[in-house]
């Protein structure tokens, strides 16, 4: 249950101006279809997380020494760091819509915009820590709908409610306390 709901509030704290969470106002604000693009939303977070929470369970189990967990340590403070610089809307972002219909592009969208970025790479980080491929990529996908399905409803609006400033360093808190909460379990063991 530790692994579900410190996934979920990681993840929906970093997804918070993240720009995959800018690539779902600039698909409500397109298409003004909420649903499928939320359905969108799930399919591709659903998939993309489970592959890195498994990556991370798997690449933890090949390296199960002290060392490694001084990596998922510094990892986490690492994502501290980068949670502190803003995310812009990418120009190469997928775009389109009009060929593929507004669930498939949003779906193909959000799994290419995720690769590689912040809260995938929590992800792989989560699913090392916690070994639980299930609960992370179910908490870490709960925290995206939870930051991304108010941003399809409000559209642009949904980033003016939370000043953004303030959630980069309370989402870089989050991760500094992990890598802090992980260098300890890896100095004791």
């Amino acid at each position: 249950m530790e692994s579900l709901l410190v996934s979920a509030l990681v993840v929906a704290i970093a997804e918070i101006g993240d720009k995959t969470q800018l690539l779902a106002i600039i698909l409500a604000t397109r298409f003004k279809k909420p649903v499928p693009i939320i359905l969108g939303i799930l399919v591709a977070t659903l998939a993309n997380h489970a592959l890195a929470a498994l990556a991370g369970s798997l690449v933890s189990g090949f390296f199960d020494g002290v060392w490694f967990k001084w990596a998922i340590a510094v990892s986490f403070i690492a994502m501290a760091a980068w949670a502190l610089i803003p995310d812009k809307a990418d120009d190469d972002m997928p775009g389109g819509g009009g060929r593929y219909g507004v669930f498939l592009t949003t779906t193909i969208a959000f799994f290419l915009v995720e690769m590689g970025d912040k809260t995938q790479i929590a992800t792989v980080a989560l699913g090392a820590r916690f070994h639980d491929v299930l609960w992370v990529a179910a908490g870490t996908t709960l925290g995206m709908m939870a930051a991304n399905i108010p941003a399809v409803y409000l559209g642009e609006a949904a980033t003016k409610i939370v000043p953004l400033k303030y959630v980069r360093l309370g989402a870089a808190l989050i991760f500094l306390v992990l890598g802090v909460w992980a260098g300890i379990e890896a100095f004791k063991g």
